[in-house]
């Protein structure tokens, strides 16, 4: 579909968001689509106010190409704010709001944002991130002085889309600078748009239909994105319940009250749901998790398969990919693996020098679709490393198995070399996790003068364990080769995750290094 709209000489591109939202919209119809809080909404008045909001965000000066920062916990103003921006023809920016003021600074500045659309208890944590940057501020709810009220830009008449092509960029999102400043990945229109129809199409390829969803994750990650551009594929009237922000014993009130099928998960999450007496409950209407983000242990999707009996299907992907690549799906589902690619999607395993690896042997994961992003944000230089020789290169290490399935070994950047000896964390944590005792566990590589690195391990325990540290050594000791098992375990309170509940592997590192 191409359509003149606007300034003479510009095209509407045929996977342009917006107008995929509107085909959306024709297809499905007005109904009640999403429970918030204890208040309905319906896909009609989020779209009307979605085409107000763009109106309203042109008349304070947004303009195509401008980056939009979209700073909330979720709430329904989110899908308004993406819905509008790209009708707008700006770029959503989204950031999740556990940042500290130094990084949304970076941000702030690095991607030259125009304006930012926020709750008003993030008020404060931007205005100390501006440090003399120029910033409009729209808020939601209570606006206070000097900030424009959310609710003050919808009152214009619905705004026609502002044309992008398929080429333009749609997203701007910024890595979590696990290894340094975070990046801005460029995703464009057509990125977001096949990326949201593969997962479609991956989700569709089934006699089964679940059309009552949880949505605990937060919108403002590639995931919560990727989900969202989804969901417009659908032909289907899907009924969804979304959290502020994930917490487990809500999470549980609102399957047994709504009798919820589906949940969007982190391996995190379901630690804490099973941390709590769930058998108390009525949780039988969940079927199925979608688990992705970070690596699920196996001992933590068969307790989740015990107790709950949920099927969990687990997939990988990465912002730079538009947060999909690989999946499994019923039929087809492998415990330990990711799964298969995606429709539309080419992964391949390849070596230092580039090339293909056979079925089998392990190296790093390289992805090729429509999803893979333009490149990082200002910065040349690591746009053509990450996308050298026509490959996203992922940083990962993978292997094929004979059936075409994926299995994540761990990051490259996180591999231990301990006396010559490649180790990596992933397969520490899996035997650690096999104790009784042990609820999370994260394994990294300690400055040692004699071995070069040594193996040292974090973990967690159930309440009430007396295990030592010793002893966890041991049971290590004994499932591991000599030369992987950790030779330190420190117990924690809980190991440190990232806002999206990754592993903080730079505090776990800092904290064996005496910071």
């Amino acid at each position: 579909m191409t359509a003149t709209v606007g300034e003479p000489g510009t095209t509407l591109g045929a996977h342009n968001l917006a107008a995929l939202s509107d085909a959306h919209f024709a297809t499905t119809g007005d109904y009640e689509s999403l429970l918030f809080e204890g208040k309905t909404y319906s896909t009609g008045e989020l779209h009307d106010r979605g085409q107000r909001f763009a109106a309203g965000l042109r008349s304070i000066g947004v303009e195509p190409g401008d980056r939009v920062v979209v700073l909330m916990m979720n709430t329904p103003e989110v899908f308004v704010s993406y819905n509008a921006i790209w009708r707008a023809g700006a770029v959503v920016t989204p950031v999740l709001f556990l940042i500290s003021p130094p990084e949304l600074h970076h941000i702030l500045e690095h991607s030259g944002a125009k304006a930012a659309i926020l709750t008003p208890e993030l008020v404060p944590l931007l205005q100390s991130a501006l440090d003399g940057l120029d910033l409009t501020m729209i808020v939601v709810g209570d606006a206070p002085e000097g900030t424009i009220p959310f609710t003050s830009l919808e009152l214009d008449e619905p705004s026609e889309i502002v044309p992008r092509g398929d080429d333009d960029l749609a997203a701007l999102l910024y890595t979590g600078g696990t290894t340094g400043r975070s990046k801005g990945v460029m995703l464009t229109h057509r990125g977001l748009y096949s990326a949201g129809e593969s997962l479609h199409r991956h989700a569709s390829d089934s006699d089964i239909r679940f059309t009552r969803s949880l949505l605990p994750l937060p919108l403002s990650h590639a995931y919560g994105l990727m989900l969202v551009c989804a969901s417009m594929h659908s032909e289907e009237r899907g009924f969804s319940v979304m959290q502020r922000w994930f917490d487990a014993a809500s999470w549980v009130s609102l399957v047994e009250e709504h009798k919820l099928e589906v949940s969007a998960m982190v391996p995190s999450m379901m630690t804490m749901v099973l941390a709590l007496p769930i058998e108390e409950h009525d949780l039988s209407s969940m079927q199925m998790f979608g688990s992705g983000a970070a690596p699920l242990p196996m001992a933590l999707r068969e307790e989740v398969q015990r107790r709950l009996g949920v099927e969990v299907f687990e997939g990988y992907g990465l912002t730079e990919a538009s947060a999909g690549v690989t999946a499994n799906k019923r039929g087809a589902n492998k415990p330990g693996t990711v799964g298969k690619p995606l429709p539309g999607v080419t992964v391949t395993i390849q070596d230092e020098e580039g090339n293909v690896l056979p079925t089998g042997e392990e190296g790093e994961v390289c992805v090729q679709s429509p999803g893979v992003m333009k490149g990082y944000w200002n910065d040349p230089e690591a746009s053509d490393f990450a996308l050298r020789g026509g490959w996203l290169h992922t940083g990962d290490v993978g292997r094929f198995d004979e059936d075409g399935f994926l299995t994540i070994v761990d990051r490259l950047k996180d591999l231990i070399i301990r006396g010559g000896f490649n180790v990596y964390p992933r397969d520490v944590e899996e035997v650690l996790l096999e104790h009784p005792d042990v609820t999370q566990a994260a394994c990294v590589g300690k400055p040692d003068v004699e071995s070069g690195e040594e193996v040292a391990a974090a973990v967690a325990l159930r309440p009430g364990a007396q295990v030592t540290p010793e002893e966890l050594i041991e049971f290590a000791k004994g499932r591991l080769a000599k030369y992987k098992y950790p030779r330190e375990v420190r117990i924690l309170d809980a190991v440190p995750l990232t806002s999206v509940g990754k592993t903080d592997r730079k505090a776990v590192r800092a904290l064996f290094a005496g910071a």
